[in-house]
């Protein structure tokens, strides 16, 4: 049995009212290139169909947007901050009313479901939301303990970077391309963005509704073209670096930054578990697995790719999971009871196909899926899972990033935590227990665990920060750290009456017998006049 399915691709789509955007061919002269560069296509993953062609940019285009967003962020950053959350608030509004515009595009770049775009709308505006509130209370001066009580008064101001650099992957591209943005501006500083290839239309929509929303013209600059060209060019030349993709290119942008100095924030690959223990909910697992396993059709950095149920429930869960999985609706379009969208790339099909035939040649069991579904379109793939994964597999320990699952069974919670951990990633993890979830959350490696939710617990909990440990990455993105680390820390501090140091006139020996004496006495009073 396979999971049901909607009709073939093009004919389908169009019957239904569904073509790529129209406003794609408009949005990119957005993009900072000199004239007569070559061009580079997007394709829409669901048929194939052209969306619009874009400049293939060089290292003279990213100069010219470095400077451009250099010049124009040095007027940016003496805006009063409540005019900069005013252009903020208009954006989220803009985009909430261009809603059919904003999912078309999406969809007709990344081949996911309505639902999928959906929540990438969603996520942005709550974004802009929390960071347009939050902001006055992250970046105002802080008063912090002097050096001498009532002789030094201490500030810490926050100022902005400068120019930040970011470089987003093609599996959200409105998600990641904008919410990291949000912040660096509102914190008063210029940026320059390199989209994924095969998705740039998805952030020169939202560069325009940014400019509409009263961004300056200079201070947000969009770059198109060859990653690792450009993304070297943009590493080379900014202030701050915010990336997403894999740990390897990961490792490469750590290294460029290093050599300038620069720092940088990083959210990379994931094998991410799901622990189900004896006394969870076995119908409310299977379906958080399906949520946790197959939304975005899988192309989803936090999404569950590992399942280590206790045996007690281990037949059970299967059965119900299984049973959760073939009920997936397949399709294309915008159609919002479609389950699942399309993979994003031919090299995307291969390697989730090849992971799959790998581990069935070796001996795992496939419990249902497996198939490609050229049927209904050129990338489609069923929601996958497997039994009797072991370690020599490709699909037991490399991130496959796609609509496949492996499922386990342990003996206890012990060899749950054990397996769990035994990865060289972490970050993100899932636990479903009645009783015990957050103390098994507390013993995983991982940067995010949700108790009783798949992935969208923590993602969706703006104030906390969520990010990787291990190869997983470093930084953190939403909360207080996601603001912050697009700025540098001051401190400014005045000093009355009395030097720090000796005073005219006093013998170096008396001054450090009364310092010795005063640290004596200050150290037993808790800090204050801090905030």
């Amino acid at each position: 049995m396979t999971s049901t399915t909607e009709p073939g691709p093009t004919s389908a789509l169009e019957s239904r009212g569904w073509r790529a955007p129209a406003s794609a061919s408009g949005l990119a002269s957005l993009v900072t290139a000199a004239r007569g560069r070559p061009t580079q296509a997007s394709h829409a993953p669901f048929d194939g169909n052209l969306v619009g062609e874009v400049p293939a940019c060089t290292a003279d285009d990213v100069d010219a947007a470095v400077v451009s967003a250099r010049t124009a962020q040095r007027t940016w950053a003496a805006v009063p901050l409540n005019e900069r959350r005013a252009v903020i608030r208009r954006f989220r509004d803009l985009l909430l009313e261009r809603e059919p515009e904003v999912l078309d595009m999406v969809q007709a770049e990344s081949g996911k479901s309505r639902l999928s775009a959906f929540e990438e709308l969603a996520d942005v505006a709550l974004t802009a939301s929390y960071y347009e509130r939050t902001a006055p209370r992250y970046l105002r001066p802080a008063r912090r303990k002097g050096a001498a009580p009532l002789l030094t008064s201490t500030v810490e101001h926050r100022l902005p970077k400068g120019v930040v650099g970011i470089i987003s992957p093609w599996n959200y591209p409105l998600t990641l391309a904008v919410s990291d943005a949000l912040p660096a501006l509102l914190a008063g500083n210029g940026v320059v963005l390199k989209p994924d290839s095969q998705t740039p239309f998805t952030a020169l929509l939202a560069l325009e509704l940014l400019r509409e929303a009263g961004l300056p013209q200079d201070l947000f600059q969009i770059v198109t073209g060859p990653g690792p060209l450009l993304g070297s060019a943009i590493i080379e030349r900014v202030d701050f670096v915010m990336f997403t993709g894999s740990s390897a290119t990961g490792k490469m942008v750590a290294t460029q930054c290093a050599g300038r100095l620069i720092g940088f924030s990083a959210e990379l690959g994931g094998k991410n578990p799901m622990l189900v223990l004896a006394d969870a909910d076995v119908a409310k697992a299977a379906r958080g697995a399906v949520h946790a396993c197959f939304s975005n059709s899988g192309q989803l950095c936090v999404s569950i790719e590992r399942i280590y149920v206790h045996r007690d429930v281990f037949e059970p869960f299967l059965a119900a999971f299984t049973a959760e999985t073939r009920g997936v609706r397949l399709g294309a379009g915008p159609d919002w009871d479609v389950g699942m969208g399309s993979l994003i790339s031919t090299k995307q099909l291969e390697t989730v196909n090849a992971h799959v035939q790998d581990a069935v040649a070796k001996g795992a069991r496939l419990v249902t899926g497996g198939r490609a579904r050229p049927d209904l379109g050129p990338l489609f793939y069923e929601p996958t899972i497997l039994t009797g994964v072991t370690d020599e597999m490709l699909l037991a320990r490399e991130e496959t990033f796609g609509p496949v699952v492996a499922v386990y069974a342990v003996k206890d919670d012990a060899e749950a935590v054990a397996l769990a951990n035994d990865s060289e990633y972490g970050l993100n993890a899932s636990v479903w227990s009645a009783r015990h979830g957050v103390s098994m959350a507390r013993r995983l490696l991982a940067g995010t665990v949700n108790v009783n939710d798949g992935y969208a617990a923590t993602w969706a909990s703006h104030d906390a920060p969520i990010g990787g440990m291990k190869e997983s990455g470093t930084g953190r993105r939403h909360g207080r750290e996601g603001m912050l680390k697009y700025t540098e820390a001051q401190t400014v501090s005045l000093q009355r009456l009395l030097p720090v140091g000796p005073p005219p006139g006093m013998k170096n020996e008396k001054y450090a017998r009364i310092m010795k004496a005063a640290v004596k006495v200050m150290s037993r009073f808790p800090l204050s006049g801090m905030s």
